[in-house]
């Protein structure tokens, strides 16, 4: 196997991200943070005229972004029924059936439209295409999700660095030496989630580093710090899987299906990312790879190859010089 393997050094454990896109409310705190920590000039601060997300994607100066996707389906249940709760004398639910539900925090506050609206009193009505919204209305439903580096597990971007620029720590995570690269670019096309970039002001790429000097210093990454709901969490990643896992059968419980995990299963193409996600449509809908693989994988093989075609070309030219000297 390649150098882009992880090898965990002994005495510490791995340490990654597990974002929850079901509470995520869109608010952008983690970008501002990161930016603020790792002083990330801005990224042109142009609307894309892409809904609220103005910063479009991850980028050398963008290393949290934040997606906000509208889809033209209820804001409740997908299989054409609703959650609904018990309501207070308000005609509101109660602070713990929201709790329990998992839809909200310990105050009661639903933590993101994404995850189910409350219905207090009477049934809603299914609209013609068997979809459930409130009172037969078309709604729309948002999807938000803080995107960043996965910190891959095999990590194409280290298999390609020619000046060890890119290093894995002692966390297990993957981080730029900006004083080391030389901007040759190689890694930009070698990450499977299109993660590094260069810098158009210095060359040099750049991304998520996990805020590997607040993690020495046993500080959380700042965007997890400022992240209101916990949707962004920040651990040890084998705690986080099982947190992780938990959660979705909670959500599948409270009759959301489409709850799923992204880049936690140690047997997919990257060998499962440092950097993961909950969550509720196909990934596709995020801009994430359906089925994403380490773009080195096939270097060994290449090189076998190569070898041997080198071999042979050595074998032909030295039998033609060993004839030639005959004659």
């Amino acid at each position: 196997m390649s150098d882009g393997l992880l090898e965990q050094p002994t005495g510490r454990q791995r340490m990654g991200f597990f974002t929850d896109t079901s509470i995520c409310i869109g608010c952008k705190a983690c970008e501002v943070a990161c930016k603020e920590w790792n002083q990330v000039p801005d990224d042109g601060l142009s609307l894309l005229g892409m809904s609220y997300d103005n910063t479009g994607m991850l980028g050398a100066d963008t290393w949290r972004h934040v997606a906000f996707i509208e889809q033209d389906r209820p804001l409740g249940r997908q299989n054409n029924s609703v959650t609904v709760m018990p309501t207070g004398p308000s005609g509101t639910a109660s602070t713990a059936a929201v709790v329990a539900a998992g839809l909200g925090d310990k105050h009661g506050s639903m933590l993101g439209t994404q995850t189910g609206r409350v219905h207090p009193g009477p049934q809603p009505h299914a609209t013609p295409d068997g979809h459930v919204s409130p009172g037969g209305r078309t709604e729309l439903r948002w999807l938000m999700a803080s995107d960043v580096c996965k910190h891959c597990t095999h990590a194409a971007c280290l298999d390609v660095c020619p000046t060890g620029s890119l290093i894995r720590t002692e966390f297990g995570t993957v981080v730029v030496q900006e004083d080391i690269c030389n901007g040759c670019g190689y890694c930009v096309p070698a990450c499977p989630y299109g993660v590094i970039d260069r810098r158009e002001r210095d060359g040099r790429v750049w991304k998520c580093t996990l805020c590997y000097d607040r993690m020495t210093d046993g500080q959380e990454p700042a965007c997890a710090k400022a992240c209101p709901t916990d949707s962004i969490q920040f651990g040890p990643l084998d705690e986080l899987r099982e947190r992780a896992a938990r959660r979705v059968e909670q959500l599948h419980g409270v009759g959301m299906p489409e709850a799923r995990l992204y880049g936690a299963d140690p047997d997919d193409g990257v060998g499962g990312t440092g950097a993961f996600f909950l969550l509720l449509d196909e990934p596709e809908v995020y801009g994430f790879p359906p089925d994403p693989v380490v773009t080195t994988r096939d270097l060994p093989r290449m090189w076998r190859h190569a070898a041997l075609a080198a071999a042979g070309v050595a074998a032909t030219v030295l039998a033609a010089f060993v004839t030639g000297a005959r004659r």
